[in-house]
């Protein structure tokens, strides 16, 4: 009976093992056609321009990809329950930060100045006041995208990406992500940076293995006015 059993485990911890596989790939912007430094930057130089920053799209960050949609398959718990969004010299680190629903996040104010964090997202409103040297703590309980900042300091602003499930990923310095353990099934997997449109790619994940899914994300495929 012992054996039996002993069988029946190691089938059923086999069987677990080979219905999840991992999503990699690598995530880049491109700038309009037209718009390269060296045939737009004459201007630059003047005293009316030459404070303005040009986008670097090469060299923008914070890619997140993740499964846009409800996972019916109970899936993995999140890494984190909690997660931490701080404030240190007048911004808030990171960003972007993207959490799955039901995720709690603390704020804390390493400044030794007041701040104050609030958002008046559909996705998620709220005024924690004015503090310092402090936490104070939100939680996340619907999906959506909750931009957040600061009544007192105009360039304090990050982005809370609430999902769906605890399928996605935030790329690399080289663009790179990896999204393990994802039941095997047909998916819509998505891109997203904040000043870009998002793509969104219908994707099937393996069994077992990798799946890779690459992603180039600039302002095309608009209406044109």
């Amino acid at each position: 009976m012992k054996l039996a059993l002993c069988a029946l485990a190691l089938v059923m911890t086999a069987a677990s093992n080979s219905v999840a596989g991992t999503i990699t790939g690598i995530v880049r912007a491109e700038g309009k056609e037209g718009a390269e430094p060296d045939t737009a930057a004459k201007g630059y130089d003047s005293r009316k321009f030459k404070f303005i920053e040009r986008i670097n799209y090469a060299e923008l960050r914070d890619f997140v990809v993740y499964i846009d949609q409800p996972i019916v398959r109970d899936p993995l718990p999140p890494a984190k329950t909690a997660q931490v969004v701080t404030q240190k010299d007048a911004s808030f680190k990171p960003h972007v930060l993207p959490v799955v629903v039901g995720t709690t996040i603390e704020w804390p104010n390493q400044d030794e100045i007041f701040h104050n964090v609030f958002s008046y997202s559909d996705t998620k409103s709220f005024d924690l006041g004015l503090y310092k040297q402090e936490i104070k703590r939100v939680k996340f309980d619907k999906p959506g995208r909750v931009d957040v900042f600061c009544s007192i300091h105009s360039k304090m602003h990050c982005i809370i990406l609430v999902l769906e499930n605890p399928f996605f990923a935030m790329t690399s310095a080289k663009g790179i992500y990896a999204i393990a353990n994802v039941p095997a099934g047909h998916y819509r997997l998505k891109a997203w940076h904040e000043r870009l449109p998002a793509q969104t790619k219908d994707i099937v994940v393996p069994g077992a293995g990798d799946v890779n899914v690459d992603f180039t994300l600039g302002i095309k495929d608009l209406p044109k006015y």
